[in-house]
């Protein structure tokens, strides 16, 4: 005979729990990502609205999507101002932490119902260029150019006018066009790109990766302080081919292998050292010229171990 009895081992803050993970939590992550430049302060995050959701009665609030992008962003406004102070005492270049293929990637998308210009973009001349606005901006232009929310629950949001609100977002769209064309890469030309580069590396090649790379080509390593990086980003192919192919050859590289990856929708490649177990040494992505078709543009590099230990745990699992 079936028992048809109700397990009854959930309580309602259980099935609420599942709602907000199901029905918000993505949105949020990609918000606060995007407002972060950290996965696990995103996490973080999400975390930290959901307890203040908890603590709330939901009935009487019409539009919980709403109230909760409100929750998350002062979250990231507040964690934004400490972020500050860090970023001041940061040693070397700041990159922020990546993301790797198209499925991790999806993960921190808005969501399919999201059609703004900037929407999917989570490219890393994009995440720069949010560096580079004022907090107010970033959530601004952020919760109207990617969320495509109004202006008058921006103002909600973030204590400001409409008004001063749509000005935030101006200027910062200003700022983030003019650092971040946009630039589609299609998988054939990364996968060019990639081979390009990968070929030039394995063979210690120093002419053939300068010829990869355009004239005008910057290259840009977060070492954190943690590792040794290139303090400052550091320009022109022919400078970034021997600086790259100078560290390949140090007795410490002899182990690595290079990995194809996505990363923040770039093509490029995971670093891991052979010899000591397949440990994550660290990511590159590789940035198409914008003045030179068929080149790259921008190398990005991400060492510092703090910021690898998402992905290092992703190369475990492979």
């Amino acid at each position: 005979m079936t028992d048809h009895r109700r397990d009854t081992t959930d309580t309602p803050l259980d099935e609420r729990a599942r709602r907000y993970y199901r029905e918000h939590a993505g949105r949020l992550r990609a918000l606060a990502y995007r407002m972060l430049g950290s996965r696990a302060e995103a996490e973080d995050v999400v975390q930290d609205t959901w307890l203040r959701w908890a603590e709330v009665d939901e009935h009487p609030i019409a539009h919980p999507a709403a109230y909760l992008s409100r929750v998350a962003t002062r979250l990231c406004l507040d964690r934004l101002g400490s972020a500050a102070t860090r970023h001041e005492h940061y040693v070397g270049v700041w990159l922020p932490e990546p993301l790797i293929d198209d499925d991790m990637a999806s993960q921190w998308s808005p969501g399919p119902e999201t059609q703004a210009e900037f929407a999917q973009d989570v490219s890393l001349a994009f995440m720069l260029a949010l560096e580079r606005l004022s907090p107010l901006e970033r959530a601004a232009f952020l919760l109207h150019d990617v969320f495509d929310m109004d202006f008058d629950e921006i103002g909600r949001h973030l204590e400001r006018s409409p008004a001063a609100c749509r000005q935030l977002a101006h200027r910062a769209r200003q700022h983030v066009k003019a650092d971040a064309p946009r630039r589609a890469v299609d998988d054939g030309e990364g996968q060019r790109l990639f081979e390009a580069f990968c070929a030039a590396v394995t063979r210690f090649d120093v002419d053939a990766l300068a010829r990869v790379l355009s004239e005008d080509a910057v290259m840009l390593a977060d070492g954190g302080g943690k590792v040794s990086a290139v303090p400052r980003p550091l320009h022109g192919g022919a400078l970034i081919a021997k600086t790259f192919i100078g560290f390949a050859r140090l007795p410490d590289s002899r182990g690595w292998r290079l990995i194809p990856a996505r990363i923040n929708g770039l093509p490029g490649c995971l670093v891991v050292d052979d010899l000591e177990g397949g440990r994550l040494v660290q990511t590159v992505a590789l940035a198409p010229s914008d003045t030179a078709p068929g080149r790259i543009g921008a190398v990005y590099i991400q060492r510092n171990p703090d910021k690898l230990g998402s992905v290092a745990r992703g190369v475990d699992a492979m």
